[in-house]
């Protein structure tokens, strides 16, 4: 899937840190939806005309967690690939289509793990 054609909404609480990531994705080419909570994510997965090809949240949010917004998430879009961004890497349990990237991460790394979930052809042994 070429890059300026996905869509990827970011969720995470600390705004420096969206931003960051936010104009790094940008600078991919990929279009960004930006939410700095779970329960805004949810409005933007909710409305199913919104297209959106990956979500990519933190694992640590107010209210309920990343892993429990990946759920949420995958009830409404069953085939949205997840992408948690953890410095808690060892407790988390993955489910089919839900990946993980460890805090702290660079660009390259970022940029490596989102291509290779939204095209696996391109990355397979980055996922």
């Amino acid at each position: 899937m070429p890059a300026t054609t996905s869509t990827i909404l970011v969720v995470e609480d600390d705004s420096i840190v969206r931003m960051l990531i936010v104009d790094v994705l940008e600078e991919l080419e990929f279009n960004v939806i930006d939410a700095d909570c779970a329960e805004k994510a949810l409005v933007s997965l909710e409305n199913l005309d919104k297209r959106i090809d990956l979500l990519m949240t933190d694992f640590s949010l107010p209210g309920f967690n990343g892993q429990e917004l990946a759920g949420k998430a995958r009830h409404l879009r069953p085939n949205l690939p997840v992408l948690v961004a953890s410095g808690l890497a060892e407790t988390l349990e993955l489910s089919d289509g839900v990946y993980l990237i460890g805090k702290p991460f660079s660009i390259d790394q970022l940029r490596d793990k989102v291509k290779s979930i939204l095209d696996p052809e391109v990355c397979p042994d980055l996922i």
